[in-house]
């Protein structure tokens, strides 16, 4: 397993570490629940430094990128981020990533781990036909992330960027935090108000001691692989592989605001536009239980005997205190307030259909 300039701290502290995609990570230090409420109700820091990260830079940058995704890069300025599904030629995702625009001919896209080699292969073969020159450089980086209400005030003891004035998905680069310099965005995971850190992996182990000191009276807390999961599926935020995947596609996972189809052309828009037009056969659902049980992923959706759907995830919700899922539903039975049974271990257990995002936060506008 790879380590993150993190590792060590992370086990200092306790943390249970688990292979994710081949990195070594905490999945847990105090406790999943402990680390997911702290996170709610006043902050978490996660490392994040697995991610991958791909620059895009040359006189075709833009036109490029915004032909890779499905997004409207065009509506890009400097120091913002987008978020965007990129597509295969079926409208099947490759992954979802952020786009950070430092300016018209120089971005930064930052992709799931687990895909950053097949992003890389894919955005480099994707590129030969523009005036652009794309490299891997997730090994120049390492990141954190500060989540949670109190994000803002712990990080202000840290840094003279006037926080207040960042809006959600604006960044700032070359900023100065606990004396280090870095890429510093208002961005998240976690369905809260919230920056990740992007900094030199020689930096990482300060910068987490000095977040953690500043954060200690304010209720923070490190936290690991298992709150980042059930804080993103709280806020019904995708999950590669899951909710998104080579077989479902943006429009299906609900993503439909993120697919620009007015757009001149993009990688998989004929197929993305006829799959509107034609209609969704399926779509991804929320899914509460009504009777005791877990709803994991893989566990089928069945009703009168027939199975209509997939859980993608499931799990309690530490905040909201319910059973609740994402499910691969088709499209007959996606109206809120459906019932339908969820398969556990042989046994149908009663659900209902409602309304996503199960959590939502007022974000940093």
């Amino acid at each position: 397993m790879r380590k993150t300039p993190l590792y060590d701290k992370h086990v200092a502290l306790g943390g249970r570490i688990v292979d994710f995609s081949g990195w070594a990570l905490p999945v847990q230090y105090s406790g999943i629940v402990e680390e997911h409420l702290a996170t709610r109700n006043a902050a978490g820091l996660f490392d994040v430094s697995h991610m991958g990260e791909i620059t895009v830079e040359g006189k075709d940058a833009l036109k490029f990128i915004d032909y890779l995704v499905t997004n409207d890069v065009t509506k890009l300025v400097p120091q913002k981020v987008m978020y965007s599904p990129m597509c295969y030629e079926h409208g099947g995702a490759v992954d979802d990533l952020l786009i950070y625009m430092h300016d018209e001919s120089h971005f930064l896209l930052v992709v799931n781990a687990a895909n950053k080699d097949k992003d890389y292969q894919w955005i480099a073969d994707k590129s030969k036909k523009f005036d652009v020159r794309v490299e891997d450089v997730s090994d120049s980086y390492a990141q954190i992330a500060l989540q949670g209400p109190k994000a803002e005030a712990i990080l202000q003891k840290l840094t003279d960027v006037p926080l207040s004035d960042m809006k959600f998905y604006t960044f700032k680069d070359n900023a100065s935090v606990g004396g280090a310099r870095l890429l510093l965005s208002r961005t998240g995971y976690t369905g809260e108000d919230g920056f990740e850190l992007y900094l030199s992996p020689a930096d990482a182990c300060s910068i987490w001691d000095k977040l953690l000191e500043a954060g200690k009276d304010e209720g923070l807390l490190p936290a690991g692989l298992g709150a980042r999961d059930t804080l993103r599926f709280e806020a019904c935020l995708p999950l590669y592989g899951q909710e998104l995947s080579e077989e479902i596609t943006p429009l299906e996972a609900g993503l439909g605001f993120f697919v620009k189809l007015t757009k001149e052309d993009f990688i998989g828009k004929a197929k993305l536009l006829e799959q509107k037009e034609k209609g969704l056969k399926r779509k991804i659902a929320g899914l509460e239980m009504v009777e005791k049980g877990v709803p994991r992923h893989g566990y089928e959706v069945r009703l009168q005997g027939k199975r209509i759907g997939t859980i993608t995830s499931g799990s309690f919700a530490p905040y909201l205190e319910k059973y609740l899922a994402l499910a691969l539903l088709d499209m007959g039975y996606t109206e809120i307030g459906q019932e339908v049974y969820v398969d556990i271990r042989g046994k149908e257990k009663l659900a209902k259909v409602v309304e996503t995002p199960f959590y939502k936060r007022r974000y940093k506008r």
